[in-house]
């Protein structure tokens, strides 16, 4: 990582020189998924997927307009996530190593700089020098493990499509009436998700928790590619 003398609306410019994502490299995020022999058996080279916490949406996602940079950074809570080009086109993808925590853990550590979500469970905001770029290209795609911190998909092209495997719910918000036993019963089932408040006593269901860099840190982070 190299902080340069170079500003961007009143931010540092950090730059990261892309790492290629290979299962090796990869390893402390997630999982590299490529190509298997049809009739291949399941084993550990398959994407562990934890879906469990609700309804898996698999789509296409078409992006437009999203240059090497970025200054914030999110996580899913609830679930694993798969991100992969059609096509096998190049792009990049942020990362921090997850860092949601343990009740235990905060009673064991109180100088842990610790947040609490909306929802009730912990995490500790992602260092500037823990954030690093990956490059992904060809016929691959990535798995995130539940809670990994990520930015992206990015891409020098005017636009790309994604295949994209997350939970129903992971960039949508639904409002819930409020009731005790309603409320209960959703954070017994649904532990990890957000719930920031919403009008009229409602409840706004959302499984991403988001950490701006530019406004809490200062910096902006620029791929060097």
């Amino acid at each position: 990582m190299e902080k340069s003398g170079e500003s961007t609306a009143a931010a540092a410019a950090v730059k990261l020189k892309p790492i290629e994502a290979t299962a090796e490299t990869f390893g402390e995020f997630g999982q590299v998924i490529e190509a298997s022999a049809d009739g291949e058996e399941f084993g550990p080279q398959d994407a562990q997927l934890d879906l469990s916490r609700g309804i898996p949406r698999f789509y296409i996602m078409h992006l437009n307009n999203r240059p090497l940079k970025f200054s914030s950074i999110t996580y899913h809570a609830s679930v694993t996530q798969c991100l992969g080009s059609i096509g096998g086109n190049v792009w990049y993808l942020g990362v921090s190593k997850p860092s949601i925590v343990d009740s235990s853990e905060i009673n064991a550590d109180e100088g842990l700089n610790v947040v609490k979500s909306h929802c009730g469970h912990f995490y500790v905001p992602p260092a500037v020098n823990d954030v690093c770029v990956f490059r992904v290209s060809g016929p691959k795609f990535l798995k995130l493990n539940r809670g990994t911190w990520h930015a992206g998909p990015l891409f020098n092209a005017a636009s790309m499509d994604f295949y994209n495997l997350e939970l129903s719910n992971t960039n949508v918000s639904t409002s819930i009436p409020y009731s005790p036993l309603s409320f209960v019963s959703i954070f017994c089932s649904l532990t990890s998700l957000d719930f920031p408040s919403g009008p009229f006593g409602m409840f706004a269901v959302a499984d991403h928790t988001l950490h701006d860099f530019k406004k809490k840190d200062g910096v902006v982070f620029l791929i060097d590619e």
